[in-house]
């Protein structure tokens, strides 16, 4: 066991004005399985990349463990994967390289294959089975379940979590509580260590949360009673000091020192409410800094005329004389938020793609009425480029409800001036969601809509699915998202 120690790190991209990091202090066990969590473009894989030794920053970060990245660049894809092992862990014995791929279900003779005839799901597997084998290593695991489907990530999860040692960047909630210990969260003002998974740390968050609100309302409440006192006090004491120089109901003269005295001490009380005013505050200051901004989202559906939507009667798809999927039959009402599962490779997203009017090659009948209007979203975010002024204006979308759609999803104004292609990958899927929400269609249908995205976003984007009742068929990996939304499984 050893400690990652971070003391005072700031950090800033050259010609940005604002700091990533400001001052931030926290230590790590080396031992830890540490889950690390916080919202899009708030810095999670930068800090991955000075731990990496790949920017200059001010501070210290001193560890006694060699940093190892994933996913990890392998240059020559056609070599066979044991040679490809090999080269990340050339001391590990075969035995122990067989054991580790085993301990992930895959089998033996993929190793004998070349890299690129492996799925992206095996890929992940025999890489992370590689940097497992490292000694004195502490891996820095960025985003590893993007290519995975549902079992896929339920064996990966299972084998990290006998795992240890590692940093884990992970926006999948089930993913995440199965093989963590301890969480590292970036909020919006500093970065704090929490021991236990995702779920208690989402709790403990919700309970600090609501206690900063209650305080708050608390505090302003006192503070308007604060404002109303100090201000009679001072008009009492502007009364009292006034009437100095006036004479009794008797004609006789006011006794100004008695008047003085009193007068000073109203002017004295008003004071004390004024501090105590200050003082409250500047103790409502310190709340709310981290509370994530979740406001509600918004989609108007049409109504189409008729209740059945679409049906597959039937349905074969092929690729190459390869059949991908057979006889594959099922119907989406007006209402109904349909989930499609099956294993990667399986033909699921070939019939959105073939239900959204694409050229797929298949047998069978797919009814639908040539009214049916659809917003599709993409896997494929490459073709984003330019503005988003331009895009709104290219997608006939309306550039004010579109831009208020991604402040909701936690884009700040300065992200409005950059090109798209600057974008993190979970900003860009955020663009194509505001964009689907912002179309008027009878059926909406998404294909793997939460790659890269944060989990509150992903809560954001559920209760908006479960509120507004839109009919949808989507493509979705999140068994957590899977589970609240969906109303139809249909498994391939």
């Amino acid at each position: 066991m050893s400690m990652i120690n971070v003391t005072n790190l700031t950090f800033a991209y050259e010609g940005s004005y604002d700091n990533i990091f400001e001052n931030v202090s926290f230590q790590i066990d080396t031992d830890w399985k540490l889950g690390f969590t916080g919202r899009n473009g708030r810095g999670k894989t930068t800090f991955l990349n000075l731990l990496l030794g790949k920017y200059e920053y001010k501070g210290n970060i001193s560890a006694n463990v060699n940093f190892e990245y994933f996913p990890y660049e392998v240059k020559d894809q056609e070599n066979f994967t044991i040679d490809v092992i090999r080269e990340i862990s050339p001391n590990s014995m075969d035995w122990e390289i067989v054991k580790e791929l085993s301990m992930l279900d895959m089998d033996y003779d993929a190793l004998y294959r070349q890299f690129y005839t492996l799925s992206k799901g095996e890929q992940t597997k025999a890489l992370l089975a590689a940097m497992f084998l490292k000694e004195n290593s502490f891996l820095l695991i960025d985003e590893p379940t993007n290519h995975l489907d549902i079992e896929g990530r339920k064996k990966l999860s299972d084998y990290l979590k006998k795992k240890k040692g590692f940093i884990l960047i992970s926006h999948d909630r089930a993913f995440l509580d199965n093989c963590i210990d301890h969480i590292l969260a970036i909020n919006k003002t500093n970065i704090e260590i929490q021991k236990g998974n995702f779920s208690s740390w989402w709790r403990n968050k919700e309970l600090q949360d609501g206690f900063e609100l209650a305080e708050n309302e608390k505090l302003k409440k006192d503070i308007n009673r604060l404002s109303a006192a100090a201000k009679r006090s001072s008009i009492w004491s502007d009364k009292v000091e006034s009437s100095k120089f006036g004479t009794t109901n008797s004609g006789s003269k006011i006794d100004r020192g008695y008047v003085g005295h009193k007068a000073a001490k109203m002017m004295q009380r008003a004071k004390n409410i004024e501090a105590r005013q200050q003082n409250a505050i500047e103790e409502k200051s310190k709340l709310l800094k981290n509370i994530e901004s979740n406001e509600s989202l918004k989609i108007v559906p049409l109504t189409f005329h008729d209740r059945k939507l679409v049906e597959l009667s039937e349905v074969s798809i092929h690729y190459d004389n390869k059949t991908v999927c057979e006889k594959i039959s099922f119907t989406i009402e007006q209402g109904e938020r349909v989930a499609i599962q099956g294993k990667n490779g399986s033909g699921k997203s070939s019939i959105l793609k073939l239900i959204n009017g694409e050229n797929i090659p298949h047998e069978g009948i797919v009814r639908k009425n040539n009214k049916l209007i659809i917003s599709y979203v993409s896997q494929d975010t490459s073709s984003l480029q330019g503005n988003l002024t331009a895009y709104a204006e290219k997608n006939s979308i309306d550039e004010s409800l579109f831009k208020a759609m991604l402040r909701k999803l936690d884009f700040s104004r300065e992200q409005f001036e950059k090109n798209m292609e600057d974008f993190s990958g979970g900003q860009k899927k955020k663009v194509l969601i505001a964009k689907s929400l912002c179309d008027r269609a009878h059926l909406y249908i998404w294909d793997e809509p939460l790659n890269f995205i944060d989990v509150i976003s992903r809560m954001q984007i559920e209760e908006l699915l479960m509120e507004y009742e839109p009919t949808i068929l989507f493509v979705e990996h999140d068994v957590t998202f899977c589970e609240n939304v969906a109303t139809k499984t249909i498994r391939l």
